[in-house]
């Protein structure tokens, strides 16, 4: 039993969920900061007898790629953002005019979960008594602390993720023969994809091996893609 709200913070820190929003964000950004830069690196590579090309793209795919995860997901997320606020002022206004309607149905909505009609009733008024906005923002619109969209929080996370995602192929390319470059490239791309598997299982609680599978399958299929478009544009990896 949950006796206060200090227990129900060290409660919910044992879960996993309230880590959704920046892991998702953090997780394509590192996945697509190994991915995208290694396949601008095994294409460049293929197609010439020195570094400094293969170099200076990959740089300029690293810096690219962070700044354009950063910049789409901040408008994503804001774009939600906007929704979110639009629907709770839209809500608030509902309130103010029909407070009767908006009690009934959201004693409905307990209802359909499972309470009794006099129970969901007395929940609703005690609810709208004490915060009624909050009440209909979070079981009406389904809006709560961890499904909230957070711009920057999401920005930020996807931008630095894509970085140090993509700083590994980088260096792979700085201190790597260049002979055999495309093969060392891909072998350490999926390196990383499985580091990366293995944290993102650990940070959010999942099954490890699944993790692996899943992100080095679609690596894979994404690299694979590149060096097919390559070889059909004459270029052997």
């Amino acid at each position: 039993m949950i006796e206060n709200s200090e227990n129900l913070d060290t409660y919910l820190e044992n879960h996993y969920i309230h880590k959704s929003n920046w892991l998702r964000a953090a997780v394509l950004g590192a996945n697509d900061g190994i991915i995208s830069t290694a396949s601008i690196a095994i294409g460049v590579a293929a197609a010439s007898d020195v570094r400094e090309p293969v170099i200076l793209a990959t740089l300029a795919g690293l810096v690219a790629g962070a700044l354009s995860m950063a910049a789409g997901e901040y408008v994503s997320v804001s774009s939600q953002t906007d929704v979110e606020n639009a629907d709770i002022a839209r809500e608030k206004k509902e309130l103010k005019e029909m407070p009767e309607q908006e009690l009934q149905y959201l004693a409905a909505i307990y209802e359909e979960r499972g309470l009794k009609k006099e129970t969901a009733l007395t929940v609703a008024k005690e609810l709208t008594a004490h915060d009624a906005l909050a009440a209909h923002v979070r079981d009406e619109l389904g809006i709560n602390q961890i499904s909230q969209a957070k711009p920057i929080q999401a920005a930020f996370a996807s931008g630095a993720s894509f970085t140090v995602g993509g700083i590994l192929p980088f260096l792979v390319t700085l201190f790597l023969p260049l002979k055999s470059m495309e093969y060392y490239l891909y072998g350490f791309a999926i390196l990383f994809l499985i580091i990366l598997g293995v944290l993102v299982a650990k940070t959010g609680g999942s099954n490890i091996l699944k993790a692996i599978i899943r992100i080095t399958f679609w690596g894979t299929v994404a690299m694979g893609l590149t060096a097919l478009v390559g070889y059909l544009f004459g270029i052997n990896i």
